[in-house]
């Protein structure tokens, strides 16, 4: 199977590996984010909400130019897109190295804002979506995801090794590097798509006031800025909660990488269920099982064990939101403007990840303390699972074909 665009045509296969390796890329950088927290504070003499800003504004930035870009790479093709976002990342990073300020670390998030969104998710998971056959594009999204939770694994341990072995700014210069291998994988998933009897039939403008109007769309945005909260709030704070707790900083590094390791599986499991159960409902569970877990980190005593426990348990839930969220944009609309629509949703996460990164570290500088943020965890994660319960999980009726009819 070949993906269908005006380029050269490429195996569904290729597709899959080389734009699953630009997600985990670009996801696997970024989380690696919070390991810079304490080092980057301390140094600049910060205090943690500097940092936290910026790591707040760069998803809010991420999540506003999502549906743009995704927009531009549904007309035009994901590899221009993923190009522009690759040199975007790697002067924002530069920059985060070269950083003597709170100013700069504003100025560097704005610009990995960017970079990250059209190198990740949005752009990508759309072409992908294009590509493979309506019974294969569940599995599609779920192994490309996959495949960003490897990255992932892999970029925690290379990040925490540079940083021990030559320090943070050493350190984030070469991640800047290892940003630019994105470019030649923007080759597999280049060239503009092929759908043009689909554009006739359907605008841009049309998908947007068609995808407005749908209540489970909307119900599905809502919930996915529940998302945002929990990940970013985690991947940027928790080794710092458990260097606040007593614990070695070797201990967080271990969380982000055993939170990596097994995203791997549940991602792709959870992608997988997607398709043999209605999606909605994978939705529900995994953030009920998300509150849970969430509040046993608050009545169980922590030790090493029981900390690696929550961390195991976190990363089996951690993003196999994406594959079921993006599959379900598909299902209600179609693939032709997959990737504008999933950035309207992923805009949303991005609200929430915004929060989940600066609201931590505002809570804890006023009351040195992350409890209020852990229960707040709990708290969206009922709200998600309830407002995902009633998702109606059938494509919708185009406009065109009840004129027609």
């Amino acid at each position: 199977m070949s993906a269908p665009s005006a380029g050269p045509r490429i195996p569904l296969w290729a597709v899959i590996a080389m734009g699953g390796g630009i997600i985990g890329i670009s996801l696997g950088i970024r989380h690696t984010f919070g390991l810079f927290l304490t080092p980057i504070s301390q140094d600049l003499g910060l205090g943690r909400e500097a940092f936290a800003l910026a790591m707040g504004l760069q998803n809010i930035v991420w999540g506003l130019s999502a549906p743009f870009f995704g927009a531009i790479a549904d007309k035009y093709g994901a590899g221009r897109v993923v190009v522009v976002g690759a040199v975007l990342y790697f002067a924002g990073l530069w920059l985060t190295a070269s950083a003597g300020s709170e100013q700069d670390l504003v100025l560097a998030g704005l610009i990995i804002g960017l970079g990250v969104s059209a190198s990740g998710f949005t752009a990508v998971l759309g072409a992908i979506g294009r590509a493979a056959p309506a019974e294969r594009r569940q599995t599609a999204l779920a192994l490309a995801s996959m495949a960003g939770s490897i990255g992932q694994f892999v970029a925690l341990p290379y990040a925490q090794v540079l940083i021990e072995g030559f320090g943070w700014v050493t350190a984030m210069a070469a991640i800047a590097i290892t940003a630019g291998i994105m470019v030649p994988l923007a080759w597999g998933v280049a060239g503009a798509p092929a759908a043009k009897a689909d554009a006739r039939a359907q605008t841009l403008a049309q998908a947007l006031r068609e995808a407005m109007a749908n209540p489970s769309f909307l119900l599905l945005t809502a919930g996915f800025f529940v998302c945002g909260f929990h990940v970013v709030f985690v991947g940027t704070h928790l080794p710092a909660f458990l260097a606040d707790q007593g614990f070695e900083p070797w201990l967080g590094a271990l969380c982000l990488g055993v939170i990596g390791f097994v995203n791997i599986i549940g991602t792709y499991v959870f992608g997988r269920a997607g398709q043999f159960r209605e999606k909605r409902l994978v939705l529900s569970w995994i953030y009920l099982a998300r509150a849970v877990v969430f509040a046993l980190i608050l009545v169980v005593p922590l030790n090493v064990p029981t900390v690696l426990m929550f961390a195991t348990a976190i990363g089996f839930l951690w993003l196999g939101t994406v594959p079921l969220t993006s599959g379900l944009v598909a299902v209600l609309f179609g693939p032709r403007w997959m990737s504008m629509l999933f950035g309207i949703v992923f805009l949303s996460h991005q609200v929430g990840s915004f929060l989940g990164a600066w609201l931590g570290g505002y809570i804890f500088d006023a009351v040195q303390s992350y409890d209020i943020m852990w229960w707040l965890s709990v708290g969206l994660a009922l709200l998600a699972a309830l407002l995902h319960w009633p998702i109606k999980e059938r494509p919708v009726e185009r406009e065109a074909a009840r004129a027609v009819g």
